[in-house]
């Protein structure tokens, strides 16, 4: 069953409080550690209401960070050569021991 709009909305300010509370931080510690205003947070939580900035802002404050790359993945391959370009980038660099960088 898919969520209205308003619903979905509701519900992620129901998480951000859940997440808030587990952390053990009041709503005035979370908005101060977040870097937006104490009423923002309070709408955000109570009504899901906020600027994407303060969504952001919040999921980091919470730890809750690494998900926010998960709400849009990079669509699938619709080519081998897509694929390769996909890896390639997915590709990290490869690292230098300590000590063995060239001046």
């Amino acid at each position: 069953m898919l969520l209205s709009l308003d619903n979905q909305i509701i519900a992620l300010g129901k998480r951000i409080k859940e997440r808030r509370l587990t952390l053990n931080l009041t709503q005035q510690a979370a908005s101060a550690k977040a870097g937006v205003a104490h009423r923002t947070w309070r709408r955000m939580e109570g009504e899901g209401k906020a600027s994407i900035e303060d969504l952001v802002r919040a999921a980091i404050a919470l730890r809750c960070d690494e998900g926010i790359a998960a709400l849009f993945p990079e669509p699938a391959a619709r080519s081998m050569d897509e694929l390769l370009e996909q890896q390639r980038k997915g590709a990290k660099a490869p690292r230098q021991r300590a000590g063995s960088a060239k001046p």
